[in-house]
């Protein structure tokens, strides 16, 4: 027996310290959720973490930038169904005007409602934007989009986490003049009958249009049902690799308490037996 060392104690002690450890952070990892808090818990998990998490913060910014593009392409769309209501109506005027049961004031009548239309067109059409962001032009062809400014012809929209995930929505030629009906002549049978071939070109290129905002909002639906599924599954990976598997901590945690708890009393123990030579040389005297 020795008294210069308690080796027993100093070796419970050490244990304790080491169980202790373990203890705490099997606590952190219940009380924080998380598997790795730091990079000493696992070096190579957390840089792959790390690059996951950023990785689906751009898939849910890139799904709401496309939410933002779904409902631009709406609003453009949306200004279309107005022009083609009153494209139609004008349709409706110049065949109106054509019957040769019509004189001229009726004729005018109908010039002054025809000339209120295409008012109106003009005005919805320049006016039509998103975010103040205009969507069309009114000066030119309509099936040609337009040169705006940086933008060459496009709005772009970033629909992914990369750069190379981009998708261009035509931003368009659109109005009376654009459309070529701004001189149309309601006042005479010829004009009239002329009109209505002029309107027809002008409601096919709407059409067009139309047909181009549908297909785009197709497209944008389809990439947010892929960038969801993406995003749930990258978040899937992610939490496998840093979060707690509650179980399995929860039974590690009993585990290192019951040593714990061992380990104090053996350290109990060892410090007993120094009081026990203590005992036996304070008999001898």
């Amino acid at each position: 027996m020795r008294i210069r060392n308690n080796i027993p104690g100093i070796n419970t002690s050490r244990n304790q310290g080491i169980v202790k450890g373990q203890l705490g952070k099997s606590l952190e990892k219940l009380s924080s959720g998380y598997r790795v808090n730091r990079a000493g818990d696992d070096a190579a998990g957390l840089a792959l973490s790390e690059g996951m998490r950023a990785q689906i913060r751009g898939i849910n910014q890139a799904m709401s930038n496309v939410n933002d593009g779904i409902s631009m392409v709406n609003t453009g769309e949306g200004t279309l169904t107005e022009v083609h209501s009153m494209l139609h109506r004008l349709e409706t005027l110049a065949i109106e005007s054509a019957n040769g049961t019509y004189n001229s004031i009726a004729r005018e009548n109908v010039n002054k409602e025809k000339e209120q239309l295409l008012s109106e067109i003009d005005r919805i059409c320049e006016n039509a934007n998103f975010n103040q962001i205009p969507l069309f032009d009114a000066d030119a062809n309509p099936i040609v989009p337009a040169p705006q400014k940086s933008q060459q012809g496009d709005i772009g929209l970033q629909i992914g986490a990369s750069t190379r995930e981009t998708m261009d929505v035509g931003f368009y030629y659109l109005g009376s003049k654009a459309l070529e009906i701004d001189n149309m002549d309601f006042g005479t049978i010829e004009g009239a009958n002329k009109a209505i071939d002029t309107l027809e070109n002008a409601i096919q290129a709407v059409t067009v249009i139309r047909s181009d905002f549908g297909a785009s909002q197709n497209h944008l639906e389809h990439t947010h049902n892929n960038l969801s599924v993406t995003s749930e599954n990258m978040t899937a990976a992610e939490s496998a690799i840093r979060d707690t598997n509650m179980a399995e901590e929860i039974t590690r945690y009993t585990s290192r308490n019951v040593v714990l708890q061992s380990a104090m009393s053996m350290q109990t123990q060892a410090n007993t037996m120094a009081q026990t030579v203590l005992s036996l040389i304070g008999n001898a005297g």
